[in-house]
């Protein structure tokens, strides 16, 4: 008998260990029956899920008269929000005054996603031409409703006396990404930069009321490297680090860093507030060299986390360029036939590339091999400022800015002069280089021209046979005025 009473006290532990273990069941209650709710403009494939917190006991709509009683579900919960509602001896109902209606709905939100829904229905596909659909719920006993959708939004809060129509407003965040254009300080869809040049973005998340589980991710392709969130403001003010978690370890998404909020924090949200998040990047050696450019996408995850929803992805693209250069002289040969001039590549000629006209503080580069360099990260050891041309006279420079570049030659080949002055390179909109109105595609390559002067004309040897012609030449003028002069005088 003992171990039968042991046993029995067991399986009734159990079972209430079970029990609370499981979520309540909401079953409407309430003896007026007909009621229905329907939502206008649902998005198709979400799913919408409404709870009776309390029934209707009577009432009369003409008069605006109603007498709640809470659901048997929700009455403890009921009983804990005085800031909200009233329960009198005789389990009545009311609402204080001046409570607020939002804040009680979100509460009521946490609460129901412990109990099982009384009506639950996902919208259907959209007719032709349309974008949204309808969803309805027929058949519920009249009551107060709480509706909620795995958009994250809350729909509403409404009483059934037959029927309640609800316009969902499609509430969900958005996320617009824009990246520093530092040649004008203008944020947009593109900008161009340097190897080793910091990169700033910002991400405008446009929120909405009953914001719920925001994260921000961000993706960046192996051209950046992301160094940090600069800063996050709301509407304009800085918001406190506290609330909010950027994480950059043990993501399974594939995405470079995350930005999770508080659910604190996505309780303070009305419609159309806006958070700025402030990052930066660098673009590193791996970075894609016109072509596509370096992405960088973001997106924002929202609502209910048994059914995750995502913004569309939001990218800007960060290019950087290159300039190839020819070192050259003119050969001219000549036969009977005709007269042709050629390019001839000069190997040994010296350059350092700049943004000073002056050819002072050259950039740093690195050598890639077959006459490519790029341009250095900052503190990259083994980095050079000049080139020396090999025999191809060619060589190429990658990862510029649209800027404007001096090219200077430090060293002419032997027997060639030197530049007098810079040979300026303006890389443009889309990497053109030295671009004009009559050609605006710009160059290919950029050429470069050195002279040689010819050698001066050479006599030979004359040794002093000039000096005995001269003397013997002055020698018969000075006789011929002698003689002049003694037959003028012999005249007089």
């Amino acid at each position: 008998m003992k171990r039968f009473k042991k046993l029995a006290g067991l399986m009734l532990a159990l079972v209430m260990v079970l029990a609370m273990a499981l979520p309540a069941l909401a079953t409407q209650e309430g003896t007026l029956t007909g009621g229905s709710i329907t939502i206008n403009d649902a998005v198709p494939g979400q799913t919408y899920k409404a709870y009776q917190i309390l029934y209707l006991e009577s009432y009369n709509k003409d008069a605006g008269a109603y007498a709640y009683k809470a659901n048997s579900a929700w009455e403890t919960w009921l009983k804990s929000q005085t800031t909200y509602v009233s329960i009198d001896a005789q389990g009545y109902v009311t609402w204080v005054e001046g409570a607020d209606a939002a804040a009680f709905a979100k509460l009521a939100q946490v609460e129901a996603a412990k109990m099982t829904a009384d009506a639950s229905a996902t919208a259907p596909a959209a007719e032709e031409g349309k974008t949204y659909s309808t969803v309805q719920f027929t058949g519920l006993n009249l009551g107060y409703y709480l509706v909620d959708t795995t958009l994250g939004t809350l729909c509403s809060l409404n009483t059934t006396n037959p029927n309640a129509t609800i316009e969902e407003k499609n509430e969900v965040p958005t996320n617009v990404k824009t990246v520093e254009e530092d040649s004008t300080g203008n944020y947009g869809e593109k900008n161009d930069a340097d190897i080793g040049q910091t990169v700033n973005f910002k991400s405008t998340i446009t929120a909405q009321a009953g914001a719920e589980n925001y994260v921000f991710h961000d993706t960046m392709s192996a051209g950046l490297t992301y160094t940090g969130v600069t800063g996050i403001t709301l509407n304009g003010t800085a918001v406190d680090a506290s609330k909010y978690t950027v994480v950059t370890e043990g993501l399974t998404d594939g995405c470079t860093f995350e930005v999770r909020f508080t659910q604190a924090f996505c309780d303070t949200l009305k419609a159309n507030d806006q958070i700025v998040i402030s990052y930066t990047a660098t673009l590193n050696e791996n970075a894609v060299i016109a072509g596509e450019g370096n992405a960088n996408t973001s997106k924002v995850s929202y609502g209910d986390s048994s059914n995750t929803k995502y913004t569309p992805d939001s990218q800007t693209k960060t290019y950087t360029w290159n300039v190839d250069v020819f070192k050259y002289t003119n050969k001219t040969t000549t036969t009977d036939e005709e007269t042709k001039t050629e390019e001839v590549a000069l190997a040994g000629a010296k350059f350092t590339l700049s943004k000073n006209a002056n050819g002072t503080y050259p950039i740093a580069l690195v050598s890639e091999g077959n006459n490519v360099y790029r341009v250095a990260k900052t503190g990259e050891t083994g980095t050079v400022t000049e080139i020396t041309t090999d025999a191809t006279g060619k060589f190429t420079i990658k990862g510029l800015d649209a800027d404007t570049y001096y090219l200077t030659e430090t060293a002419a080949p032997a027997g060639y002069n030197k530049l007098a002055s810079a040979v300026t390179i303006v890389i443009g909109e889309n990497g053109v280089v030295n671009g004009t109105t009559e050609a605006p595609q710009g160059v290919d390559e950029v050429k470069v021209l050195n002279q040689t002067g010819t050698i001066l004309p050479s006599t030979g040897g004359i040794g002093t046979t000039i000096f005995y012609a001269v003397g013997g030449a002055l020698a018969v003028g000075a006789a011929i005025l002698l003689v002049v002069k003694k037959r003028m005088k012999n005249c007089d």
